[in-house]
């Protein structure tokens, strides 16, 4: 929380240089540090005693930009040394103090010098492709990201990070080389089908007590991991490949009717993410006895049949044509195809009653076009 604190004062421009005769009285008597660290910290901060008072430097200096031409040290482990010693320096300062936030000013310049030379930003290139994934290199500084493959905080402050467009699988640039798993989207464009079956679990011994995706050794008793289930897939994961997402499983609403979201693996959770509008369940083949129980999906499904009755009106139709009336049901173009395929986001929409409820005002503007407004029909 000091950290935070001093941070956000730092932002806010509350900064002062060092006073390095104060900080060598400080520090006198203690055991020095190592040989060039420290005057390669402090060395374009020498100052007087009697000193100008406090410079605010405000909002004029971009701090967090890559700092050129600020440091002595020029490879990795002397930056080491020397971001060790800043923090034992934080450490020992007053708190609060204005010596103890320009400390950590320090901190977050050494920091971003040794990022720039350990992952080059003009070395990454914009696009990288691989096992299908198309990765983006992002812009945002956000620090609110978890990378997929490592399962740590992305600093967008001072690392480099990727995202991919089809499945937005989150990385390190770092990690971008020990990716093994391929993109999910095209697993949805080669096989744009269901599990079907509530949570098809095999066992451990089956999955040799690995995590059913990237091979690590895992078990119930979390010795040398913990062993996750995917509700979806029935399949066991470590908690690098599953991190206690939930989401809804068709199996459990096609054969349930049930909605309450389940905890699934990561890839799992993009996989339903990405089929969730596509209408892939054809319910009267999969559980015709639905429809006896669930009075939504029959009104649903009359009211499509109507559409459907309607669409050879519309499509000859210039009034309905220049109206583009069934451009209503772009987001459920399968409405105006079929009457018995269902995409998930339908179910769901069929649940909360949303789906009625739109459907029956399309239906009704369908209607009043063919009973009242249209003036003609195209020979």
């Amino acid at each position: 929380m000091e950290y935070n604190e001093r941070l956000a004062r730092f932002r806010q421009g509350h900064v002062n240089p060092f006073d390095r005769d104060e900080i060598d009285s400080q520090t006198e008597g203690k055991d020095p540090p190592k040989d060039g660290v420290k005057a390669e910290i402090f060395s374009s901060e020498i100052k007087s005693q009697n000193s100008d008072p406090p410079m605010d430097l405000g909002l004029a200096e971009d701090h967090f930009s890559r700092p050129v031409g600020l440091f002595v040290a020029s490879d990795v482990e002397q930056l080491k040394l020397a971001i060790e010693e800043c923090k034992r320096l934080i450490l020992e300062l007053p708190e609060h103090s204005e010596k103890q936030k320009d400390a950590v000013v320090k901190l977050i310049h050494l920091r971003l010098k040794l990022q720039e030379l350990q992952d080059p930003e003009e070395d990454e290139p914009n696009l990288q492709v691989m096992l299908e994934h198309r990765f983006s290199k992002e812009k945002s500084k956000s620090v609110k990201q978890m990378c997929d493959k490592c399962s740590t905080i992305i600093w967008g402050l001072i690392q480099t990070w990727y995202t991919c467009t089809g499945c937005y699988y989150r990385c390190h640039s770092k990690c971008m080389s020990l990716i093994n798993k391929p993109c999910v989207r095209s697993k949805v464009s080669h096989q744009s089908e269901y599990e079907l079956n509530i949570c098809p679990e095999i066992g451990l011994d089956k999955q040799d007590y690995r995590c059913s995706e990237c091979r690590t050794p895992i078990s119930l008793r979390g010795i040398p991991n913990e062993a996750r289930q995917c509700d979806y897939t029935g399949q066991y994961y470590c908690s690098s490949c599953h991190w206690n997402d939930t989401a809804i499983v068709p199996a459990r609403v096609i054969h349930n009717w049930e909605f309450e979201p389940r905890k699934v693996c990561r890839s799992s959770m993009r996989y339903l993410a990405l089929m969730m509008p596509r209408p892939v369940l054809r319910l009267k083949e999969i559980n015709p006895l639905l429809f006896n129980f669930v009075e939504d999906l029959v009104e649903i499904r009359k009211l499509r049949q109507d559409i459907l009755l309607m669409k050879p009106y519309f499509i000859t139709c210039k009034e309905a044509m220049e109206a583009r009336l069934l451009l209503h049901l772009q987001d459920r173009q399968h409405f105006v195809e079929n009457d018995d395929m269902y995409s998930l986001q339908d179910l769901i929409d069929t649940s909360n009653g949303r789906l009625s409820c739109s459907l029956t005002e399309i239906h009704t503007t369908f209607a009043k076009h063919i009973k009242l407004d249209c003036e003609g029909l195209l020979l």
